[in-house]
């Protein structure tokens, strides 16, 4: 009788992180069993003359190459699968969507250790507690020792023992004083597992705050779906208690025993809201963020992945970050710009997120004082539910907001002499005043006042800024400096003068106007050094700060309750643009801004100065407010067909030869027109509104379509062919589906 032939072993098909759109074929070594292989595993595998991490996509039984013998993977990384069906479903589609390669969508879902093949080992977090000599130890023995004494306080108003995540957020720099509490046999480490007062403790810490009849609703409406998908837009202005909403539906949650993933735009936002959600929810905390460490993001990660954790608090990167019991994902501030990728993989976690609720079939909250036009075109046409919240939280009434015309009036480094009369009147009374300038440096260009010569960087088609205090001109856009020139470099006259105003020249001015006011200044160049802005911000609310100038850090999310008088001291810089997005960016900004004013039960006022008081955008944000500019920009983009009335996609190409973009873009256009059945426009190519930068010459193509689907088609058609264009070794394109900015 004949033998049964052997069923051959599958082929695995795996994707690699490398730019390229198709997965790789490997075989089965004779080592590893083929049952223990499953989609969502790492292997590694042999690459080249390297070796890669790579993730099993699916199993074949025959492979797409022919002639050519597989290569075995060299191992495989993990016992079971880190992804789930869902997570992997989400990542494939992600990938189609966007149009980028699978490799680098899978590898974006992974910390950076997971991605170099470290092992997924979750390491326990180091707790500490009170000693019993610490319970009996009076704290007034600590006051010439006021960071130990705070600490020792700290743990009294925790039963429990504290993480070092706990500390971090509760106490800065909180270490050295921890060690000297241990020495002197305060506290001490907690080996124990995790204690079962701690394990029997409801998810809620105390009763939560009596909501207003708007927040009632609000919470009871989410609340009443949270067994199923919906999209809800909260819309409230600023101060409107939308963290506190945020936090009685996440309470609802928790009781059920699931996940909640909470993203923010702004690293900047993750610590002060991470102490909130800390004081009010007795359970596991993960934050992720770019400014952890590598084995911080990795730990916070497989906590929420192997279901330790219960809520995740990160920013854009922690949208694929696997949760097995997801129940709820909210994005708070879902306007910014932040929450799109710029670089390799351009997805929207907004945009992403909403599919992911989908997937899972749990709801998604969107919260803003400002919501996208996307979002509230959404909201009419049925697909979002919107929930708003009109009125400030508490008695806090809405700020009285003016415009005040500075054409021919005298200014001081930007501040008008009526603006100063008004900051003079708030000081006096004890209260607090936030100028906001979104230009850091000293001043945004160098000229000469002999020949008109102006510092420009070699390598951008920008100027450099001055930065005053270091003796240096800088590019903010490729970061190339260089030391400030004494002397022209056209004529070597000496008379070089700033132009413009940054937020370093403004600071310069104003001990000099106001020379008792201490003054802080928030912006990228103050906030480098790690809990320097903590410190700020504790300065700020502790009253020992008069003024606050900054940047758009001071916009999002801080509650400054003794500012009464906000400044925009250059409201006209946003104004003028090419990129339709910008009117929507800038009136954002200013409603933002304005939000920092009279938050607590005094009284607030704002003052935007201009050059143009008649301009439509801001005559329509005084009368009529955010919603008021937002139903007049729908309407101009409708008639314009913009989106959210079409959809868009925009080629980006870069190069070290000026004219090898545009060729390419040519051979683009080409394949498109080529490609196309329906009535996709293609527009370009056009030289990008920088046109050089970083040393490179950039060149854009933008398609668009009423019909998403059409456009989708088109680049499934297209993409293939452009791999097929010959092209320059040092030239680089990218696709960009659904572009927030056209720069």
């Amino acid at each position: 009788m004949a033998k049964l032939q052997e069923k051959a072993a599958p082929i695995l098909r795996v994707a690699v992180d490398v730019p390229l759109y198709r997965l790789f074929d490997y075989e089965i070594p004779e080592t590893i069993a083929a049952e223990r292989l499953k989609p969502g595993l790492r292997l590694s595998v042999p690459f080249g003359r390297a070796q890669k991490t790579g993730y099993l996509v699916s199993l074949e039984e025959r492979s797409e190459v022919s002639g050519v013998r597989l290569k075995p993977i060299d191992g495989v990384l993990d016992r079971e699968p880190l992804l789930s069906p869902g997570d992997l479903r989400l990542l494939h589609w992600a990938a189609r969507y966007y149009h980028h390669p699978l490799g680098e969508v899978f590898a974006s879902a992974f910390p950076s250790g997971l991605r170099q093949g470290r092992t997924a080992v979750l390491e326990r977090p180091v707790r500490y507690m009170l000693s019993a000599k610490g319970r009996e130890f009076e704290s007034e023995l600590l006051q010439r020792a006021p960071k130990q004494k705070l600490l020792l306080e700290v743990f009294r108003q925790c039963p429990d023992a504290l993480s070092e995540a706990e500390l971090a957020a509760s106490v800065d720099n909180w270490r050295p004083a921890l060690k000297q509490l241990a020495a002197k046999g305060l506290v001490k480490f907690d080996d124990s597992a995790i204690s079962a007062a701690v394990a029997e403790t409801p998810p809620v810490k105390g009763n939560p705050i009596v909501c207003n009849p708007e927040q009632t609703a609000a919470v009871a409406e989410v609340c009443a779906g949270l067994d199923r998908f919906g999209v809800f837009l909260l819309e409230g202005v600023t101060g409107s208690g939308k963290t506190e909403v945020y936090m009685q539906i996440i309470g609802k949650v928790l009781e059920r025993g699931l996940q909640v993933l909470v993203l923010l735009p702004e690293i900047t936002l993750t610590p002060q809201l991470e102490n909130r959600f800390r004081q009010r929810f007795a359970v596991d905390i993960e934050v992720s963020h770019s400014k952890l460490t590598d084995a911080q993001r990795q730990n916070a990660w497989l906590s929420m992945q192997q279901g330790a954790g219960a809520i995740l608090l990160g920013t854009r990167s922690a949208l694929f970050t696997p949760l097995p019991r997801l129940g709820l994902i909210i994005l708070d501030e879902e306007h910014d710009a932040s929450f799109k990728q710029q670089e390799g993989f351009r997805f929207s976690a907004r945009d992403v997120a909403v599919v992911r609720a989908k997937l899972a079939n749990v709801p998604v909250l969107l919260g803003s004082a400002t919501p996208s036009l996307e979002s509230l075109y959404n909201a009419q046409a049925g697909r979002y539910r919107l929930l708003q919240l009109p009125n400030r939280a508490g008695n806090a009434a809405a700020p009285a907001v003016r415009l005040l015309d500075i054409r021919n009036k005298s200014l001081h480094e930007g501040i008008s002499e009526p603006l100063f009369a008004e900051i003079r009147q708030t000081l006096e009374k004890g209260e607090q005043v936030l100028l906001f300038l979104n230009r850091r440096g000293f001043a945004p260009r160098l000229i000469c006042h002999d020949c008109g010569w102006v510092a420009r960087c070699t390598h951008c088609d920008a100027n450099l800024v001055i930065h005053f205090r270091e003796q240096k001109l800088r590019c903010h856009h490729c970061d190339a400096e260089q030391p400030l020139v004494k002397s022209c470099l056209s004529c070597t006259g000496s008379s070089l003068r700033p132009l413009g105003l940054g937020t370093e020249r403004v600071e310069q001015i104003l001990p000099e106007l106001f020379p008792d006011k201490a003054v802080v200044r928030l912006d990228r160049d103050t906030t480098q050094r790690k809990g320097s802005l903590e410190n700020y911000l504790r300065q700020i609310n502790e009253g020992r700060a008069d003024i606050i100038l900054g940047t758009q850090m001071l916009a999002k999310g801080h509650h400054f309750p003794n500012v009464t008088l906000v400044a925009i001291l250059d409201t006209d810089s946003g104004l003028y643009s090419i990129d339709f997005h910008a009117a929507e960016k800038l009136a954002q900004m200013i409603v933002q801004v304005i939000g920092r004013a009279g938050r607590a039960d005094k009284p607030g006022s704002v003052i935007l100065q201009t050059r143009h008081p008649e301009h439509p955008l801001l005559t329509t944000l005084i009368r009529e407010g955010y919603n008021g500019f937002a139903r007049q920009a729908l309407a101009e983009r409708n008639a314009a067909a913009l989106p959210p009335f079409s959809h868009q996609a925009l080629f980006r190409v870069q190069a070290g030869d000026p004219f090898k973009p545009k060729a390419f873009l040519e051979a683009v256009k080409n394949l498109a027109a080529a490609k196309q059945t329906g009535g996709t426009l293609v527009l370009g190519p056009v030289a990008a509104p920088m046109a050089k930068r970083a040393g490179s010459y950039r060149y854009q193509l933008l398609l668009q379509d009423a019909n998403r689907q059409a456009l989708q088609q088109l680049l499934d058609r297209l993409l293939p062919e452009i791999d097929k264009i010959k092209k320059e070794k040092n030239l680089r394109w990218s696709l960009d589906v659904d572009p927030v900015d056209l720069y």
